[in-house]
């Protein structure tokens, strides 16, 4: 009783404390500065910044790499003051963004020791990873996991200049060989909510551990969650390092905190860039702090993967669409947790879980859809959930906004004994929690027959089971119905996502001091937990950008992308082309992007679409947003006169207005053997002619490059309302397919 008081007295200070914020009007400002303009009167860029607010303590940040500026808590009024100045390019304000494996190696082929069509196995890259450093931009990190054992790794790479900073939770001896940085930028957080978020980098949320171990975590054998998922967990780079850049907590990141990262990031001599939160959807580049970034990542030859984000699968939702970053969408893998429905009629259903607790016996017990008065009470939310309507039943409850351990909890909470979740998609792709009480979630198809069984039913039954763990599931991978959809809402010329990785359902490192549910009322403790989201999917990217990079050093991060892209999959385990769990039907390009990673190929990919800093620059000043706004230290005197003319790995077509024909030419680099010859092959719509020259292309040496142009003519009739289609480019030869989607669009 007397820690429930505490919370109370804790909930009202902190209320207090936001009032009093509120009513001060403040907020936190990210300003971006022209640096030629700085006086000589001032010693360095921060006294100069200092000396443009009305006080020195008002700066929260001075940003370099990443970013020319500042952040600062201000007053509205002060803000649009400062965008008045002539050295001041832009003030935007600060806002907060969203967080968006014992199998998933093994689905991604990268546990054999294969070939990579150079003379040289695996294992012998992966070995050569200790020389490349992942950054993380995320929740920080449980640095005494497993995951980050440093059993057999070199001396850290002597060009590295991060460090384990010390705090009251977190002693930097806790890192090693393997976790060779810790830093916390948290000041945007403090300001949006003083004291909630521990200033230290140590995780208390669990996302931060977890994407860091998908990525790079060393090898740990004998896991499970419980029941669940026995083996050995590995990340994608074994011997890669892990620098963590904890700027995001349990309410969110802060762009200000975020960019700080990066730009720390950036001058410690990180090689990767891991992202795995998300931005507002539309978002101009020279306004999305997540864009500055990794453009200035870019600039320093630094690889950023990006999260595309968790707002389903309805179109343009997407996040991190910048082409100097890798855009990840999220698929299944073909692991899976059945679980059985056995109704008092004797039909029995498939499910899927991992609850892990007491079963239910064989005894039937009773069966109610929670569907009430109320119109929340089908997703049994708050106060919804009547103890007289399912004590002592299994309760049905349709997924909505609120987790199923939360849903399950208040069945419990009501005398409920079991739960079935019933998600709404065509397919079957469902992810899984730690559940406190029997629950198994199903489709909407599976869940349609139960709903009928327990309406005509007078005296409905069932009885939930549960069945361990099952591989080499069918059909797999598919698209994640959770993944965010292209096109991209700001540069559509740009195809995005650009590919997707695993991100259903996977297992990875969690800190012993956060519960698997991460609710305070679960008392639990794992060291290994299962997430789903794209999160999970960007740092499976990450890895496999680390290993490439290890496996050809001197490869730009244009080509380390281009090799991932031009090399990914459309097949899925059947031989069929990968479906949507969405909508049921097949996948297309603004769902997969390039399609699903494919590690084996990427390492030797025959060609790849290179992409120079200067063509980034030039493509960013080709957006015309407001000179003034632009000046990010390059050079806009040349544009493109279509920014479908980046020499990106994919194309993305719009027939707009009147527009009938669209043309783009693209160059090819041999990354191959010389005296390799490649034959060009399309797959077009018939709304569409698309015509390649030339059709041949000949590398004679190891370097060469050479241009096509793609002519793509509209044959549509318009007046007929065409949808979107799509098809592809691919050149090949014996030994190597070098493949681009296509997207159509008619806006």
């Amino acid at each position: 009783m007397g820690s429930i008081g505490n919370l109370w007295f804790l909930a009202l200070v902190l209320l207090s404390t936001l009032s009093l914020l509120s009513a001060t009007g403040k907020k936190t400002y990210i300003v971006h500065m022209n640096h030629n303009l700085k006086p000589l009167s001032h010693a360095t860029h921060h006294h100069w910044y200092q000396s443009l607010t009305s006080t020195s303590d008002s700066i929260l940040y001075t940003y370099t790499a990443a970013f020319p500026g500042f952040a600062a808590y201000l007053d509205p009024e002060e803000a649009d003051s400062l965008k008045k100045m002539d050295s001041v390019l832009n003030v935007f304000e600060s806002r907060l963004r969203s967080l968006h494996t014992t199998r998933s190696p093994e689905f991604l082929g990268i546990h054999s020791n294969f070939g990579l069509g150079d003379g040289r196995q695996f294992q012998e890259i992966e070995q050569a990873a200790h020389n490349v450093i992942i950054g993380f931009v995320d929740t920080g990190v449980w640095p005494e996991s497993k995951s980050f054992d440093d059993t057999g790794l070199p001396e850290i790479p002597k060009r590295w200049k991060g460090k384990c900073l010390s705090a009251k939770d977190f002693n930097p001896k806790l890192c090693n060989k393997k976790l060779i940085g810790a830093r916390y930028f948290l000041k945007g957080l403090e300001k949006e909510a003083p004291g909630e978020e521990p200033l230290s980098p140590l995780d208390y949320n669990g996302h931060g551990t977890h994407t860091a171990s998908t990525a790079a975590g060393s090898p740990v054998a004998n896991v499970s969650v419980g029941r669940y998922g026995s083996g050995t967990v590995r990340g994608m780079a074994v011997r890669a390092r892990v620098a963590i850049y904890k700027a995001c907590g349990n309410r969110g990141c802060a762009d200000a905190d975020t960019l700080a990262a990066i730009d720390r990031a950036i001058l410690d001599g990180v090689d990767v860039i891991s992202m795995s939160f998300g931005n507002d959807t539309g978002v101009p580049y020279h306004e999305d702090t997540n864009a500055l970034g990794a453009f200035h990542a870019m600039q320093h030859g630094v690889f950023v993967s990006a999260a595309g984000g968790n707002s389903g699968y309805r179109r343009s939702l997407m996040g991190n669409m910048a082409p100097w970053m890798l855009t990840v969408g999220a698929g299944s893998i073909d692991r899976d947790f059945p679980a059985y429905i056995l109704l008092g009629n004797k039909q029995l259903f498939r499910g899927i879980s991992i609850y892990d607790g007491p079963r239910m016996g064989k005894k039937l017990v009773g069966l109610v859809y929670n569907k009430g008065n109320n119109s929340l009470s089908n997703y049994c939310s708050k106060g919804t959930v009547e103890p007289a309507l399912v004590r002592g039943k299994v309760v049905i409850c349709d997924a909505g906004e609120s987790t199923s351990v939360e849903n399950g909890l208040r069945v419990r909470k009501a005398g409920g004994v079991g739960m079935i979740v019933v998600n709404p998609f065509a397919l079957k792709e469902l992810s899984v929690e730690n559940d406190l009480v029997p629950t198994v979630a199903i489709g909407t198809k599976v869940g349609n027959l139960i709903k009928e069984y327990e309406k005509t039913n007078p005296n409905p039954k069932v009885i939930l089971g549960f069945g361990g763990v099952q591989v080499n599931v069918k059909p797999s991978p598919m698209v994640a119905e959770f993944s965010c959809r292209g096109p991209n809402p700001v540069t559509p010329q740009i195809l995005k996502p650009d590919i997707i990785a695993p991100g259903v359902n996977i297992m990875a490192a969690w800190p012993e001091a956060v519960s698997p549910s991460r609710l305070k009322m679960d008392k639990r403790t794992v060291k290994f937990n299962y997430m789903t989201g794209t999160s999970m999917a960007c740092p499976h990217a990450s890895g496999i950008a680390a290993l490439i990079k290890a496996a050809h050093p001197s490869w730009s991060i244009s080509a380390i992308k281009s090799a991932m892209m031009t090399t990914a999959y459309n097949l899925d385990n059947t031989n069929f082309p990968i479906r949507d769990v969405a909508t049921g039907k097949r996948a297309n390009p603004w769902d997969f992007g390039s399609g699903h990673v494919n590690p084996a190929k990427a390492f030797s990919p025959g060609l790849i679409y290179d992409i120079s800093k200067q063509d980034y620059a030039k493509f960013f000043c080709s957006l015309n947003y407001p000179l003034d706004q632009v000046k990010l230290n390059i050079d806009c005197s040349e544009k493109f006169a279509d920014i479908g003319q980046l020499n990106y790995p994919s194309f993305s077509v719009f027939f707009t207005g009147n527009r009938t024909m669209v043309q783009y030419s693209r160059e090819l680099t041999n990354v191959g053997p010389a005296n390799s010859i490649y034959g060009v092959t399309v797959d077009a719509p018939p709304s569409v002619a698309v015509t390649v020259n030339p059709r041949r292309l000949v590398f004679r040496r190891v370097g060469e490059k050479h241009k096509y142009t793609v002519t793509f003519t509209d044959k549509s009739d318009k007046k007929s309302n065409v949808q979107a289609t799509f098809g592809w480019i691919m050149w090949s030869n014996n030994d190597y397919k070098v493949r681009s989607p296509v997207a159509f669009a008619w806006p």
